[in-house]
């Protein structure tokens, strides 16, 4: 089982009152170490990939769809297109249920695509089992 003390999470969201919530959520279960918060896709793309990018890469990326600057397709596009960032785990945590939108997340390579509950409850236990798996039940490949 992987060492739940080493997460690094990026939540990419530009709704304050939803990053609130999912970092409520995450730390209410231990899951909260080490996140780091972009509110934009432009900040993420120049984050995850550009030239002062970080050495080590996050375990995890939980992305909005409706960003500004850059959308969420874009960004995911992006890291799934670069072979530094195409294994990490991208969930698209997004208020859209739209169709084309979850099947162009497949397509680009989403891990996950989960419509944002509207009620808190439901939304701080949906990031609560987005973290229990992908943090500490699912298996990624050793860093190199």
């Amino acid at each position: 089982m992987n060492d739940v003390s080493a997460v690094d999470i990026i939540l990419v969201e530009d709704n304050p009152d939803d990053e609130e919530l999912a970092l409520l959520a995450l730390q209410q279960n231990h899951l909260g170490n080490n996140i780091t918060v972009l509110r934009d896709g432009a900040e993420a793309v120049e984050y995850l990939l550009g030239e002062n990018r970080l050495r080590s890469q996050p375990r995890l990326i939980l992305l909005d769809l409706k960003l500004p600057k850059i959308d969420g397709l874009e960004v995911l596009r992006r890291l799934k297109a670069d072979p530094r960032t195409r294994s990490i785990p991208v969930v698209m945590l997004t208020s859209s249920r739209e169709e084309r939108d979850l099947v162009e997340s497949y397509r680009l390579g989403v891990n996950s695509y989960i419509v944002k509950p509207v009620d808190f409850d439901q939304f701080t236990q949906s990031v609560r089992q987005i973290g229990m798996y992908w943090l500490v039940l699912n298996e990624q490949p050793s860093k190199e």
